[in-house]
């Protein structure tokens, strides 16, 4: 039977986690920080548990984890209200777009990457959780290191964040691709996930840069063999419960993974193989 792929036009990567801040550590650390400052300590693994929310939608999914409610009543001898989160939510943006200053580093290997891609004629947008003012820093500092998405889309532009869609269509829209099946969404939680396989696109989850890894790259290198195979078979494992078609270990095995989409039998988004990551 003859190959009836669709060539792949368009990928749209997330920032945090994917292709700048090695670890998503500027998200969680504000999330940590803004919950300190109302008295409530939080983990890492707390704050980043709904990472790729909405950022509102992330204080909010926070704010009703069984164990910070818990904390939250015994602070204040009451549960959160909307006004609070009103109050958190705008203390949070400075202190978010502080912290993107001090973790917006462009992951190793992004520009060969970017490079290989607009080789082969693709499109590539910018897709991100983070509000107007944040999605707007995170592109100028990239800009300046040399990576230039065709677009940027913010949770901002669209009625709903991940795991909705829109952001992807809109990156579609904007860059004039279509169909879904000639795209790939690339990102580091489960939220990129689920937002991948709702547009019907190639829906792929890069692990040693995740938020669900959680490391700088210093921490992740100083790891043994062992202890990094774990972490990213883990987030691997995630990412395929969440309907990945496929993980690979770092960002710059992603040129190999557009090649095994283009050899596939069929056209249409579906899991490579049953391997946790693809390399």
């Amino acid at each position: 039977m003859a190959n009836s792929h669709i060539k792949t036009r368009l990928v749209v990567f997330d920032w945090a986690g994917t292709t700048i801040d090695f670890g998503s550590r500027a998200p969680a650390a504000a999330f940590a920080e803004v919950f300190a400052a109302n008295g409530v300590s939080v983990t890492d693994s707390e704050a980043r548990g709904p990472m790729g929310l909405n950022k509102r939608e992330h204080l909010i999914a926070m704010l009703n984890d069984p164990s910070i409610a818990e904390r939250w009543e015994k602070r204040y001898g009451r549960s959160w209200t909307e006004e609070d989160v009103d109050r958190m939510y705008d203390s949070f943006v400075p202190v978010q777009l502080e912290a993107i200053q001090r973790h917006a580093g462009l992951v190793p290997g992004l520009l060969d990457v970017v490079k290989e891609l607009r080789q082969q004629g693709i499109k590539i947008v910018g897709t991100t959780g983070y509000f107007d003012a944040a999605a707007h820093a995170v592109l100028q500092s990239a800009c300046q290191a040399g990576y230039v998405p065709d677009a940027n889309i913010c949770a901002d532009d669209v009625p709903q964040g991940r795991p909705a869609p829109w952001m992807i269509y809109r990156a579609m829209e904007a860059t004039g691709v279509f169909p879904a099946s000639s795209v790939i969404k690339v990102g580091d939680t489960v939220a990129d996930i689920q937002a991948g396989v709702a547009a019907g696109c190639w829906s792929i989850g890069v692990c040693d840069s995740s938020s669900l890894v959680g490391l700088s790259e210093r921490q992740f290198q100083s790891l043994s063999t062992a202890e990094q195979i774990d972490r990213v078979d883990q987030a691997a494992e995630a990412f395929r419960s969440a309907g990945a078609h496929a993980t690979i270990r770092s960002l710059c095995d992603l040129p190999g993974l557009i090649q095994r989409i283009s050899n596939a039998t069929t056209a249409e988004p579906h899991v490579l193989d049953g391997r946790a990551v693809l390399a």
